[in-house]
């Protein structure tokens, strides 16, 4: 697939905040838990990350996907329902995971924080009709458009500043603290893009193979061509069409490796590898992290780009540890 594309002054705690907490549990379904933190619930791992960060030890943050699990096959359990249904702050995204979006529309909550209203999606879908869908169950809405808005650090910031804005109208008693935290968030999400602006320039090609056409909004951040083997659905199965389709576009741009991804089998990332003589390497699309205790988005994302910039030849001596780390990963296919 060919992409080139491109918030209130803080209250006191007085009497007339803690009316307004009152009125938040009226009209948010349930109370501030007993030790006064907000509850918050989580689609996934994005949007847990930046409820955590920015609401700190303000709120109590609830994921509805856990460590490990690809959340586009997330079934919602009767008790997982429940909590969103009595939440006072939701944060998801729109369209990636139809049962989060039935119970969202369902709860009671007052603040539902929609990722897509602070970066909205586009279309990078495979350009024609080269993956299999007979008898497929497409996971999140694809006609909503890409819904892999976090790995871009812009697009990710400015949902960062929605989450933001959204604890602070819901908890405004400690609205200078997610202002800060929202506003350090920011920083370093800023701090992140430039390193890929950095680390990218001196690419010698500027196409990557993947597995997942999970990465558009990064290739058209960093003026990158992303060729995916299948499309958004990570599970969907490309034809014989689109294999050969990518396989020429391999050659034609001088790939050196295929990329493939931590949730979902590698096994056809490592087939069109070995039928191109290439070899393979993780490239992290964030949709949930194994070991949040080790990793979280930023350290994934900077191997990421150390991935990234082995595969595309970017090895200015600035960067000389990041090659160094993404060769230590990277496996070869034999």
């Amino acid at each position: 697939m060919m992409i080139r594309r491109r918030a209130r002054s803080a209250m006191a705690l007085t009497a007339t905040a803690l009316a307004a907490a009152l009125t938040l549990t009226a009209c948010g379904g349930s109370a501030q838990g007993a030790d006064g933190r907000l509850d918050v619930v989580a689609s996934f791992y994005p949007m847990e990350y930046l409820a955590s960060t920015i609401g700190g030890e303000h709120v109590k943050v609830t994921g509805l996907t856990a460590a490990g699990v690809e959340p586009h096959d997330l079934e919602l359990t009767a008790k997982q329902v429940g909590r969103v249904q009595k939440a006072d702050a939701i944060v998801y995204l729109k369209g990636l995971q139809p049962t989060v979006d039935k119970a969202v529309t369902g709860s009671e909550a007052k603040y539902k924080i929609d990722a897509t209203a602070a970066a909205p999606l586009e279309d990078h879908h495979l350009p024609e009709d080269h993956t299999e869908g007979d008898g497929h169950d497409h996971h999140h809405d694809e006609a909503a458009g890409d819904p892999h808005i976090w790995l871009d650090p812009a697009r990710y910031a400015a949902v960062a500043r929605s989450v933001g804005a959204g604890f602070a109208e819901a908890d405004p008693a400690h609205a200078d603290d997610y202002r800060r935290n929202t506003d350090e968030l920011v920083g370093r999400l800023t701090a992140l893009d430039q390193e890929f602006k950095d680390g990218l320039k001196d690419a010698t090609t500027r196409t990557f193979v993947t597995s997942h056409a999970a990465f558009g909004y990064l290739a058209e951040a960093y003026g990158l061509t992303q060729v995916a083997i299948n499309g958004v659905d990570p599970e969907s199965e490309p034809t014989p069409a689109r294999l050969a389709d990518v396989q020429k576009a391999a050659k034609e741009n001088g790939a050196t490796t295929i990329f493939f991804e931590t949730l979902v089998s590698p096994k056809l990332a490592e087939t069109v590898a070995k039928d191109l003589g290439l070899r393979t390497a993780v490239l992290d699309p964030l949709e949930g992290v194994k070991d949040p205790a080790k990793d979280d988005y930023l350290t994934v994302m900077r191997q990421n780009l150390a991935n990234l910039r082995t595969a595309l030849g970017a090895n200015t001596a600035a960067n000389t540890s990041a090659n160094t780390t993404a060769t230590a990963t990277a496996t070869p296919t034999s």
